[in-house]
């Protein structure tokens, strides 16, 4: 199943999941984006996206407004939903209205793969030296099993030598569990580290769980700002 976080209100673009993409409404157009993978709900602490979804015949289930992130949101509405605990659950964050289907099939495929035997499931792709020194443009670091170390807004690794031609990992937020790895996920506390950056990943390193991670290729990007949304239609339209 596919479940999209949606918390109306955002610190940086309030309202941003409501806003129009094309002729629908963002959320409506992520949810449209993966709909034939895999079941889809929308994850909400609104009811007027619920409304919104009914008009787009999407199944949505009310959540908590106080949740810390979209993982929390997602876990409350996958107990809603008594999902099996062995049923592969995907987190497509609600801004992400341009993501390719094929980078969440990599995700879920990834998750089958690892056959429950990790704690999550995320993906990147490679971005150049100038797109990783904007901090809205999360970049991870791996190991040498392809899982990752650590995640920042900051440009990681810092090149000592400048090496502008290398490639940073950019991370997409796309995030594959199990059910039961997710509940486990949401019953550690959180992090520090998670409360520095406003990346949840960091709750599931700073407890030295495995995140595993898979390479994809993708043209989208999530909307943190409105320079974000006119640069995304600028591209996409």
């Amino acid at each position: 199943m596919i479940i999209i976080p949606a918390r109306l209100k955002s610190s940086r673009f309030e309202n941003k999941i409501l806003v129009d993409i094309l002729g629908l409404p963002m959320v409506i157009r992520t949810a449209k984006r993966v709909e034939k993978l895999d079941d889809v709900v929308i994850a909400t602490d609104s009811q007027e996206v619920i409304e919104l979804a009914k008009e787009y015949n999407i199944k949505a289930v009310m959540t908590s407004s106080t949740h810390q992130s979209g993982t929390d949101r997602i876990n409350e509405a996958a107990n809603l939903l008594d999902l099996k605990d062995d049923e592969i659950v995907i987190n497509v964050q609600a801004d992400e209205p341009f993501i390719e289907p094929e980078v969440v099939k990599a995700v879920i495929d990834k998750v089958k793969e690892k056959n429950c035997s990790f704690n999550m499931v995320s993906c990147y792709k490679e971005i150049s030296s100038d797109l990783a020194d904007d901090p809205n443009h999360v970049k991870v670091v791996l190991d040498n099993e392809g899982d990752a170390i650590y995640f920042s807004r900051s440009k990681i690794p810092y090149h000592r030598d400048h090496y502008n031609s290398t490639p940073y990992c950019g991370h997409l937020g796309i995030y594959g569990f199990t059910k039961s790895s997710l509940n486990q996920f949401c019953s550690l506390e959180s992090a520090p580290l998670e409360d520095i950056e406003k990346l949840e990943q960091l709750r599931a390193i700073y407890f030295k769980k495995d995140i595993s991670m898979v390479k994809v290729n993708s043209k989208s990007f999530g909307i943190d700002t409105k320079e974000d949304l006119q640069n995304a239609l600028k591209v996409f339209s």
